[in-house]
Order: structure tokens, then C-alpha cells, then sequence
């Protein structure tokens, strides 16, 4: 589908829009969201997603709106993910809560142009590369294989820290936070503060989980458009995901799993349409290979969407009788 001109800049301005009104009603003045606080704007965001989306569905046909609903999903359970490690880091600097929301939604705000500037260059490498297919199916078995290796423990934690050390040595911090303020004086010399780094850390954290969220979302839609609107929807909101959530996260033990499932599953559904779009001469002499058949977006997002109930279900599941054991055992 070519999108026109028009909806691009409406869709964007939407988003910018809702970035600054969640600015200013919400960060401009710190404060630690209440559970209710979290829970309601939470499904506002959700609200407002599903809403654009059934927009699509009705304007452009079920099939992008599949497409997108697809894609959403997708990117909203990897971003759960990518939540152990925004907690990580915000634990790291010792944040304090009160001033956590401004830096999730400074780290939100660089996700969003990282990840356009990522879609626009996946886009156009598509469009001249067809065998990139291959590539992105093949990074994305390897991805899958990752996440049940390693989840979300010590190898995400260890690259953090790296992280860190790296940016503590390339800009000048105070040891102190000083309120909101990105700039202090430190005996009459200007420094940064450690909520400066924080940002950095969550906004460049991001660009690397963008690595596999884009190619996964090239698996279930190859229009610039819905990539762009599945992967901003699903991180607006995040930052009040991450204050409602934050204390069942540990508790999500088998989501790594469940994550780990859906990729493999994009990684094959992109291998069969590499396949039918095939251009490689090595394979099939450089022909389509037409018996291979094509996943439909229907079961894409069925699988998807039970893939996840069943890794929350059991998590949780395992996660009470666990907490059982220990209470019994003391």
C-alpha cells in the first residue's frame, strides 16, 4: 500500500502530540505514579492503539489491519522485555522514582527516531535486496536461540555495564543528582549529571533491541507504514507499563521463552516469503519456489497472541507455587 503523503504527517504529528502532552501532564512535575495512575493512561495507550488500528482495518482492509494488530503485538512483548533492562539501568544510577518518568520518556522520544531511521533504511534495502530476507530470517533464529540462552539475566546485565563505564568515561558526570537538571555546577565547573547518562543508556539500549524488534516486524509486514505505526504505538505507553509492571517483571520467568518462540516463528514465516520472492541463483536457479506455502497474517497473529498467554500463564503459575515452596520452607 502506497500511504499518501498526508497520513504520514497526520500519524506523526499524532504521535509527537501525545509525547508532549505526556510531558506536560504528566512528567513536568516529579512525582512516582500511583498503581491506579499507571494502570489507567496504561490502557488509554492501548486504547488508542487498537483504536488505530481497527482505523486501518476499516480504511485499508483486514489484511493490513492484521498486519498491524500482528506487528503491535509483537513489538509490545519484545518492549516487556526490553523493561528488565530499563530496570536494570535505572537501578544502576540509583534514579529516584520520582524522576524516572522523565527519563523513560527522553529514552522513548530516541527510540522513536532511532527506529525510523532503521525502518527507512530496512525499507529501502528490501525494496533493491530481495535475498536480505534470508539474512533477516537467519538473525532472527539466531535471536530467538539468544533469548532462550540467555533471557534476560546476566549477559544483558554484563552489556549494561559495559555500557555505562563507557559513557561515564565520555562525558564529564556528577557524582550527585540535582533534581531534574541534566547540568550542574561542581565547584564552579559545569558537569553533567547522572540522569543525563541514564537517558543515553535507555535511548542507545533501545537502538541495540531495535536490531531484532525490526527485522521481526519485516517479517510480518513489508509496508513502511504500518512498521512505523506498530513499533510507535507500542512504545508509547511504555512508560507507564513500566511503573504498573516493574514489580511483576521478575515474575514473567518464562517470557524469554515465549519471545524467543515468536521470533523463530517471524524467522520462518520470512524464510518462506524469501522463497517466493527468491532471486538467489543458488537456490532453485534464481527462481520463485512457488510450492512453498505462505503464512496467512490470520495465523500469524493467532499464533502470536497465544504464544504470549501461554509464557504469562505459566510464568505466573510457576512463579506462585515457587513463592509457596519458599513460604512452607520457612
Amino acid at each position: 500500500m502506497e500511504t499518501p503523503f498526508y497520513v504520514w504527517a497526520l500519524t506523526i504529528l499524532f504521535v509527537l502530540g501525545l509525547l508532549i502532552f505526556d510531558f506536560y501532564s504528566h512528567v513536568r512535575t516529579p512525582h512516582e505514579p500511583t498503581i491506579k495512575e499507571s494502570a489507567t493512561w496504561s490502557i488509554v495507550y492501548i486504547a488508542i492503539a487498537i483504536l488505530f488500528g481497527v482505523g486501518i482495518g476499516v480504511t485499508s482492509g483486514w489484511t493490513l489491519g492484521g498486519e498491524y494488530f500482528a506487528g503491535w503485538i509483537t513489538e509490545k512483548a519484545l518492549s516487556v522485555d526490553n523493561l528488565f533492562v530499563f530496570l536494570i539501568i535505572m537501578t544502576s544510577f540509583a534514579v529516584p522514582r520520582i524522576y524516572q518518568q522523565k527519563v523513560l520518556l527522553v529514552g522513548i522520544a530516541i527510540a522513536l527516531v532511532s527506529r525510523g531511521v532503521f525502518i527507512a533504511v530496512g525499507v529501502t534495502i528490501i525494496e533493491n535486496f530481495a535475498w536480505v530476507f534470508y539474512v533477516f530470517g537467519a538473525l532472527l533464529f539466531w535471536l530467538a536461540y539468544s533469548q532462550v540462552r540467555g533471557g534476560h539475566g546476566d549477559e544483558k546485565e554484563e552489556g549494561d555495564s559495559r555500557l555505562i563505564r563507557i559513557l561515564r568515561r565520555v562525558v564529564p558526570t556528577s557524582d550527585d543528582y540535582d533534581g531534574q537538571k541534566v547540568t550542574t555546577k561542581v565547584n564552579g565547573k559545569r558537569m553533567f549529571t547522572p540522569l543525563l547518562l541514564v537517558m543515553l543508556a535507555i535511548g542507545f539500549t533501545d537502538v541495540l533491541f531495535a536490531l531484532d524488534s525490526i527485522p521481526a516486524i519485516f517479517g510480518l509486514t513489508q509496508d513502511a507504514f504500518i512498521v512505523f505505526a506498530a513499533n510507535a504505538f507500542s512504545l508509547l505507553g511504555l512508560r507507564q507499563l513500566y511503573f504498573l509492571i516493574s514489580g511483576l517483571l521478575e515474575r514473567l520467568v518464562y517470557l524469554a521463552q515465549g519471545l524467543a518462540v515468536i521470533l523463530a516463528f517471524i524467522g520462518v514465516k520470512l524464510v518462506f516469503h524469501a522463497l517466493h520472492v527468491n532471486e538467489v541463483s543458488f537456490i532453485n536457479g534464481g527462481r520463485p519456489v512457488d510450492w512453498i506455502p505462505e503464512i496467512p497474517i490470520s495465523v500469524s497473529l493467532g499464533f502470536i497472541v497465544l504464544t504470549i498467554l501461554v509464557a504469562t500463564v505459566l510464568s505466573l503459575r510457576k512463579s506462585t507455587a515457587d513463592a509457596r515452596r519458599a513460604e512452607l520452607a520457612s
